[in-house]
């Protein structure tokens, strides 16, 4: 055997590589075989076209190059190899420097592998042609889609390979080196498995059908997006007429679904179609016809007719029946499974302990009146002053005439002119204030009389109410407060004739008369917000009757308010009011002489007035949330009302001393228990102090 060329040392020189591997070429073919020939290639950065020179020369083949093929190899080898392991390093020369060896009969094209996919490549099977060979296979997919492939796929496949599927022969379209081509062979092979597809039918005792399959669904679907994945594992139907399951898919997923099934397959902790529900704080009718209107037909097969309905339960043909007993508040439901279950939830919402509001509305009116009249009247006239000759009247004076008549007649005897009897009827023709008189009032001759009249008042009124309600939170309530005054509307005369003699007479005079409420009047509807705030709407009315005047009939006043508003709990918030002054002056003189001045203060008439009123209303909402809350308000209030008792006059009647006085029993005193079990009235200690009074 010829000893091997051991090429080490050629390496040793960069450029001589290539003559050396040139000799060895001459020497095989001057004699030796060439398959027995074994080299040991070593290149450090030497150009690519070199290392082809001598590829072609050991191998004998033909090489074309494109222009773009230009690259320094490094190739480091221990061990001698043939000419064809020597051309397999090769040709992974050109792969690891980005370039590719594409046959073309007795010639090689030497490319970059960009364009790789643009040539020819080999068609051949599994396993055969060397591992950098760029080669095409087309792979037939029996089970699963080439589209969802590709997505796959892709990552795998480097740039210059070429993947793609063809849907409707459900092809695969490979382009690559062929050790990768051959890798996406394995990997198609192990996905492209045929599923174990099989039907069950699973029957339900219990729930319904086509909720199941809506809910088993729901969960296939958001597995299938979870796992990318195009088509369905599992398929679930339903069938109505016989409330079962069909279940088709894999065997594991198929026994997954079945367990899964057959856990919602299982009856209500109450059991039955028919249930009772008590109430506790919402009345049952109400509820009963609202629960109605809203699930009335809402079963799956409501609207459904034929044969067979009649075996079918009710629950199970979508029957919704609500009806309420009174005398228990209580509803009777029959409803399906789903539908019980949705219904119960929403009582549970409704049938809740609402809140309730505790407002307080405060009116303070604050008024003072204040008022001065001065004015002097004269009367000039004959002995009794019938017969006057002249005189003054103002409207805030008293006529001096009449009162003239009357104390000559009280004093002379003789009735006066103004119908006066005696000094007696002086009194109701004097006005308000001091009355002082000068004059002449003889028994002949020329009279005269001059009243002079002076009024100064001062009056201040301080009122202050509270009315108190209490409402379930969105539910009007109203609390009124008053008298009923009457109000004559009209009047009436009957006339007939009395006698024989067609002589007719007033008979059966009568008055109509309407009663109308006057006092105060409040109407509120809370609303209590999600936080501690409460919208209030709110209606308001004071009326009250004003000192008699003038008038023909009764004057009331009359105020209200309407409005909505918003408060905080516990907080105060002014609703509205009124601030207003109001000064009148009045003068009346006579002309010419009443403008003289000092002397034309005989001729004149002044008035003065002045009203201040302040009027303000308040609202004041407290939330009771529970019984606690509702307890401690009714406790202040309850305990201020016996102690306004107790401070009053809490002995006996000294007339009565065994009777006691009606007074509120202390709440907080234990009450004892009758034979019966029926609580006794609490005894209460008379002789318990009064307890200091504190504020509303």
């Amino acid at each position: 055997m010829t000893k091997p060329v051991n090429p080490t040392q050629i390496s040793r020189c960069s450029h001589l590589a290539s003559v050396c591997l040139t000799v060895m070429a001459l020497t095989w073919s001057a004699g030796l075989p060439a398959q027995q020939a074994t080299i040991t290639p070593n290149y450090k950065d030497a150009d690519i076209r070199q290392v082809i020179e001598a590829v072609g020369e050991v191998t004998g083949k033909n090489f074309i190059l494109d222009p773009r093929v230009k690259a320094q190899v490094t190739m480091l080898s221990a061990a001698p190899m043939n000419p064809d392991a020597f051309y397999e390093a090769f040709l992974s020369i050109l792969s690891v420097y980005g370039f590719v060896a594409v046959p073309a009969g007795d010639i090689i094209k030497i490319l970059p592998d960009a364009n790789a996919r643009q040539v020819p490549g080999a068609e051949n099977e599994p396993g055969g042609g060397r591992p950098d060979d760029i080669v095409t296979r087309v792979i037939a997919v029996q089970n699963v889609a080439a589209a969802q492939l590709v997505p796959i796929l892709r990552p795998l496949i480097p740039q210059y390979g070429h993947l793609a599927a063809h849907p409707p022969s459900n092809l695969l379209i490979i382009s690559d080196r062929a050790s990768n081509v051959d890798r996406m062979v394995r990997i198609v092979a192990r996905i492209d498995q045929a599923a174990d597809q099989d039907y069950e039918v699973i029957r339900l005792e219990h729930a319904s059908a086509s909720e199941i399959v809506k809910i088993v669904g729901a969960l296939n679907q958001g597995a299938q997006q979870a796992e990318g994945s195009g088509g369905p594992r599992v398929t679930v139907v339903a069938d109505e007429r016989t409330n079962s399951v069909l279940v088709t898919g894999d065997k594991n997923d198929r026994l997954r679904y079945r367990a899964l099934i057959t856990h919602l397959d299982t009856p209500l902790e109450e059991g039955g179609d028919t249930q009772v529900r008590y109430l506790r704080y919402t009345d049952a009718v109400d509820l009963a016809t609202k629960l109605q209107s809203q699930y009335s037909g809402s079963g799956p097969q409501a609207a459904a007719a034929g044969g067979g309905k009649d075996a079918v339960p009710p629950a199970q043909r979508g029957e919704v029946s609500i009806w309420a007993d009174e005398s228990t508040n209580a509803l009777i439901i029959t409803a399906p499974p789903k539908t019980m279950k949705s219904m119960m939830q929403v009582i549970d919402k409704l049938d809740i302990r609402r809140a309730q509001v505790m407002v307080e509305a405060i009116i303070v009116e604050v008024s003072s009146d204040k008022a001065a009249e001065l004015g002097v009247t004269w009367a000039v006239g004959d002995r009794d002053l019938n017969s006057v000759v002249g005189l003054t009247k103002f409207d805030t004076t008293t006529g001096v005439a009449g009162i003239g008549g009357a104390i000559l007649g009280g004093a002379g005897g003789a009735g006066g002119a103004g119908g006066a009897g005696g000094a007696g009827d002086v009194g109701s023709l004097i006005g308000n204030g001091i009355t002082m008189g000068v004059g002449r009032l003889g028994s002949s001759g020329l009279n005269f009389v001059a009243l002079i009249e002076a009024l100064e008042s001062d009056g201040s009124s301080n009122i202050i109410g509270t009315p108190i309600l209490v409402t379930l939170d969105n539910e009007e309530a109203q609390i009124e407060v008053g008298q009923e005054v009457p109000f004559v509307t009209g009047s009436f005369t009957n006339t007939g004739a009395t006698g024989g003699g067609g002589v007719t007479g007033s008979v059966n005079p009568f008055q109509t008369i309407q009663r109308e409420q006057v006092g105060l009047t409040l109407k509120i509807t809370p609303q209590i917000n999600e936080g501690n705030a409460v919208r209030l709407k709110i209606e308001q009315e004071i009326s009250s009757i004003l000192p008699s005047s003038q008038a023909v009939d009764l004057i009331t006043s009359n105020r209200s308010i309407n409005t909505s508003v918003i408060v905080e709990d516990g907080g105060t918030l002014v609703l509205g009011g009124l601030i207003q002054d109001q000064v009148t002056e009045k003068e009346q003189r006579v002309p010419i002489l009443g403008s003289i001045p000092l002397l034309g203060a005989l001729f004149r008439s002044n008035t003065t007035t002045k009203a201040r009123t302040n009027l303000m209303v308040f609202i004041r909402p407290t939330i009771l949330r529970d019984n606690v809350q509702a307890t401690f308000e009714t406790n202040a209030k309850y305990n201020y009302i016996r102690n306004q008792q107790l401070a009053t006059k809490p002995e006996n009647p000294r007339l009565m001393p065994l009777t006691p006085r009606p007074v509120l029993p202390d709440m907080a005193q234990p009450q004892t228990m009758s034979p019966a079990g029926s609580p006794l009235e609490p005894v209460i200690d008379l002789r318990i102090p009064p307890a200091k009074v504190p504020a509303p």
